[in-house]
């Protein structure tokens, strides 16, 4: 009788160190990796290339739930590396821009995307297995995830995380306005009807704001081993 794949879900909010963390725990245990949020940026890239901006009408959300039906999305290289192909062209560097994480944050708030990317998501990882992240990967997509873990920091700490990501990339821009849209984000994203972002049942809380990611990793990876 085949083993069921292991599952691991890392939830939390922008800035908690989810990416990361999932990466290395990835490596550490030599499972696949699967960033679900790339699957939204790239919605939200490809709408913002459309021209639609984050005040979305009622023909902007059909466009964009279009856009996520058709979307042609694959990913390449290890855990550490892995690069995002939207139509046969490398946008991983693109999906960090910061009209594009405003954008996915209102593109995610779709029910109707919502359940493409989540059904596709499934699609992959059911296959596989592997550490999953997100913000509702242990509450929507695998509720049944062999470890749901729950990553989270103060919201000045994640700030900083975000601006310093963003700077060292060449970006400019103003810390009040990181902090500003931050807040925004977390906001919609918890407030929203589908799916919207909590810690799931019987998933453990780690805070990441005085913790290195080396310490992190560390607590998942210590966790998933008294996982029965």
């Amino acid at each position: 009788m085949l083993e069921r794949p292991i599952l691991i879900a890392i939830d939390g909010p922008a800035g908690a160190g989810k990416s990361a963390t999932a990466r290395e725990v990835a490596v550490r245990l030599g499972l696949p990796y699967l960033d679900t949020g790339a699957m939204y940026r790239a919605v939200a890239l490809l709408a913002c290339r459309e021209g639609l901006g984050p005040d979305l009408d009622e023909r902007g959300r059909a466009a964009v739930v279009e856009i996520a039906a058709f979307l042609e999305l694959s990913f390449s290289g290890d855990p550490r590396a892995q690069r995002v192909v939207v139509r046969g062209s490398d946008v991983t560097e693109a999906l960090r821009a910061p009209e594009v994480s405003q954008m996915a944050s209102m593109v995610s708030a779709i029910p109707e995307v919502r359940r493409e990317m989540v059904r596709r998501q499934r699609e992959i990882a059911t296959r596989t297995g592997g550490v999953v992240e997100g913000r509702d990967i242990g509450t929507v997509v695998f509720p049944d995830a062999v470890l749901k873990v729950f990553l989270t920091a103060e919201p000045e700490v994640r700030a900083r995380r975000r601006f310093e990501e963003l700077t060292k990339r060449g970006a400019r821009v103003r810390w009040d306005d990181v902090l500003s849209e931050q807040g925004e984000r977390d906001r919609r994203d918890s407030t929203r009807s589908a799916s919207p972002l909590r810690p799931a049942q019987g998933a453990v809380i780690i805070d990441s704001s005085r913790l290195s990611l080396a310490q992190v990793v560390d607590a998942v990876v210590a966790l998933l081993s008294r996982t029965p």
